[in-house]
């Protein structure tokens, strides 16, 4: 099995540049979608470096559109690490601290864990607060996920050769032994970030560059979770900085801002 290629790769000369263009692009999304029979925006965060880099940016490129159009956006996370809301590795409390906070976005229309129910239970109890907010969707079906990858690969809380990466029928899965701390984990599994109708990967730095040759150029039989995400009908992107795409030799699309 080989991995599809991507509908784009974007690569641009500073992380600051690629945060800036991200930002451009979830309000341009935003907009598009606004404005369309639906007539909401549903947005999906991942953690890590993305928080600081969407909070730097995001607040003023989503500022022009005015509060009434950031009331009808719908955010989730994709995946969560069970521990309180407070602590360090949260991701919602990093992004209610650096972002949320300057957004004027309902708290009803942020989707989040409860992490005080054991981690089955706050997987099933995310699972059903996601079908509550995308009624009438049979599988989540989010306008635009934002994702991570590891050096390993991973992306969300899918680690290679884990078993979630054959789940079908879950849209939010459990995880009690993550190879990465913390161990308890929720995560969206594939059908749903399969069925999301954009997909952006975003990687900065040069710890980065081999898994991304790994994933965009080599065909591999056993793919790595990064690779696995495949959206049926949405596009897949990949914002990436120069050092992280230093091993590329595939196309990709030069960016600068300056």
């Amino acid at each position: 099995m080989a991995a599809s290629a991507p509908d784009l790769i974007s690569v641009f000369s500073s992380p600051q540049e690629l945060g800036a263009s991200l930002a451009q692009l979830v309000a341009q999304r935003a907009a598009c979608c606004l404005a369309g029979a639906r007539a909401r925006f549903a947005l999906g965060l991942s953690g890590g470096s993305l928080v600081s880099m969407l909070a730097r940016e995001l607040p003023a490129a989503a500022a022009p559109a005015g509060p009434a159009s950031l009331a009808r956006w719908t955010v989730g996370f994709c995946d969560e690490r069970l521990v309180p809301f407070e602590h360090a590795e949260s991701t919602y409390g990093l992004y209610r601290t650096h972002l949320l906070s300057r957004l004027p976005i309902p708290e009803s229309q942020v989707i989040t864990i409860n992490p005080q129910l054991p981690v089955e239970e706050a997987a099933e109890d995310y699972a059903k607060k996601l079908r509550q907010a995308f009624q009438g969707d049979s599988i989540p079906v989010f306008d635009l996920l934002i994702l991570g990858v590891g050096p390993d690969g991973h992306t969300c809380s899918l680690f290679p050769d884990h078993p979630l990466l054959q789940e079908r029928e879950k849209i939010v899965a459990p995880i009690s032994d993550s190879p990465k701390p913390p161990p308890q984990r929720v995560t969206l599994t594939l059908p749903v970030l399969n069925a999301a109708r954009t997909v952006i990967f975003v990687a900065t730095g040069e710890g980065k560059a081999a898994v991304l040759k790994r994933i965009l150029e080599d065909k591999e039989e056993n793919l790595l979770p990064a690779a696995l995400v495949q959206p049926h009908t949405g596009k897949l992107c990949w914002f990436l900085d120069e050092a992280a795409a230093g091993l590329l030799t595939v196309p990709f699309e030069k960016h600068s801002t300056l």
